[in-house]
């Protein structure tokens, strides 16, 4: 079992993420490459909340094809091309995450190769072997 860690000598967290996950001997870890909003027939939604939605569903997927959960996960490091989109990432992906919940990074850059996405994120997870 994974063990969040949250010392209460440093600031808690700015949102919900804890600051460190770790990850015991015998677990195997999965890497994701950074998932977009968009659909198998090649559908980019409008909303940050509806990509975030498809890039965690993506996510969802790929866990399950190695035998994992979003329950999996220990890191999440996330991409958004705006601050006014960060509420809406931040909702969202609160509707995917468990408890406790992984270690999180979310930046804002300047853009993803086709300009529609508004929204990119990369996942850790990790799972008894």
């Amino acid at each position: 079992m994974t063990k969040a860690l949250t010392p209460s000598t440093i600031r808690a967290p700015f949102a919900r993420y804890s600051h460190a996950v770790e990850v015991p001997p015998g677990h195997r870890l999965l890497f994701a490459s950074g998932q977009l909003g968009i659909t198998p027939e090649d559908h980019v939604p409008d909303t940050v909340e509806a990509q975030t939605r498809l890039c965690f569903e993506n996510i969802r997927a790929i866990l399950s094809e190695a035998g994992m959960s979003l329950n999996d996960l220990v890191r999440i490091n996330a991409y958004v091309t705006a601050r006014e989109h960060l509420p809406g990432y931040m909702k969202t992906r609160d509707e995917f995450i468990g408890t406790p919940p992984p270690a999180s990074t979310l930046m804002i850059v300047s853009g993803f190769a086709r300009e529609e996405f508004v929204v990119e994120i990369e996942a850790i997870a990790a799972a008894p072997a």
